[in-house]
């Protein structure tokens, strides 16, 4: 049996967990600690998109350059079947985790959390119940928002107690660093919480792929297909007149730009600017000088099917949902897990 489980949770999604786990495990990989990987409850709600889960672990495990001794795909799926299926059998789920776990060949098992901290509550697998069950130390990964936070991780001890061995702030604006670390810090210890790590808003880790978005959008693309790992910090939507969509352009970095195929004007503009990518929507076809102008800039046009608002939206929630499948994010936040992450604290919460 291995002799230690942390378990990565979270209060609410998408704050960071596979990100905060390739980060710290990289880390600990550099100590000589043999490392596993597996993420318990998979919780990709869309019936169309259940490989996610699976990309994940494929992705994590090349990254960490795991054998297949040293991970495991979900012990369920959090869907309609599994949950119609659960109440019709009483599946005893507690028991299959602990053979699920102790499978693992690893001194120290990553376990990457649900959603939340009681999804899983219905078969017994929600983080406090899991980590009761395979006596599993608890990292929280909290994404930073200033008027949630310190409800949400006091909460989190509450429900948690002292297996929450530390927690791990991310996405804070260099602006907060310093009330965080002098007021907010503290205050945590005296609470009996330690603040393992605090990482700054990177623009890279926020950004999306252009790869994302095709996928996202169900898009097709007219020129560039060899260019769509490049990556999109921002979203604009030109609907203005072209010197106002100029003026606005110089002002902005990486961007997506979205707009409608007919606005010749505008499409030229965003190619003279910081442009990653062009969204065209409307159902005509751009003129080839536009086509001609973006294969020389290296810049990938994408038309769909969609309206502006519905393109916006869908490209809107990318940004907030993206996951960590690029190369240079991976570097990019075990980077930041080095400088502001205490893994030797990490360490010895773990051994106390």
């Amino acid at each position: 049996m291995p002799s230690k489980y942390l378990l990565i949770a979270s209060s609410e999604p998408y704050t960071g967990k596979s990100a905060t786990i390739l980060g710290i495990a990289h880390q600990l990989q550099n100590k000589g600690i043999k490392l596993g990987y597996a993420k318990p409850i998979g919780t990709c709600f869309n019936p169309l998109d259940t490989v996610r889960d699976e990309q994940d672990l494929q992705f994590i495990s090349q990254i960490l350059n795991l054998p297949e001794s040293q991970i495991k795909s979900p012990l369920l799926l959090l869907d309609e079947k599994t949950i119609v299926e659960y109440i019709d059998t009483k599946i005893n789920y507690q028991e299959q985790l602990v053979e699920y776990c102790t499978s693992i060949d690893a001194d120290l098992v990553l376990l990457e959390g649900a959603g939340n901290l009681i999804q899983g509550n219905l078969f017994h697998l929600s983080a406090p119940e899991i980590s009761e069950k395979i006596d599993a130390s608890v990292l929280l990964v909290v994404k930073y928002e200033p008027l949630l936070i310190i409800d949400q991780i006091l909460s989190a001890k509450q429900v948690l107690g002292d297996r929450l061995i530390g927690i791990l702030i991310n996405s804070i604006p260099h602006q907060q660093l310093d009330i965080l670390e002098n007021t907010i810090k503290p205050f945590f210890k005296s609470q009996n919480i330690e603040v393992l790590g605090m990482l700054p808003t990177d623009r890279l880790l926020q950004s999306v792929s252009v790869r994302e978005l095709v996928s996202q959008l169900k898009a097709k693309v007219l020129c560039r297909n060899d260019r769509l790992d490049l990556m999109v910090e921002s979203l604009t939507v030109g609907a203005m007149n072209v010197n106002s969509a100029l003026e606005y352009f110089r002002q902005r970095q990486n961007m997506a730009v979205i707009t409608g195929s007919d606005r010749t004007d505008l499409q030229l503009a965003a190619l003279e600017s910081s442009t990653n990518c062009l969204i065209l929507t409307g159902h005509t076809p751009p003129q080839q000088l536009i086509l001609a102008r973006a294969e020389d800039l290296e810049i990938p046009i994408l038309t769909v099917d969609f309206d502006t608002l519905t393109t916006v939206e869908i490209v809107d929630r990318a940004f907030g949902t993206v996951r960590l499948h690029e190369t240079i994010k991976v570097e990019c936040v075990q980077n930041l897990i080095e400088e502001h992450f205490n893994i030797d604290l990490l360490l010895q919460k773990l051994n106390n």
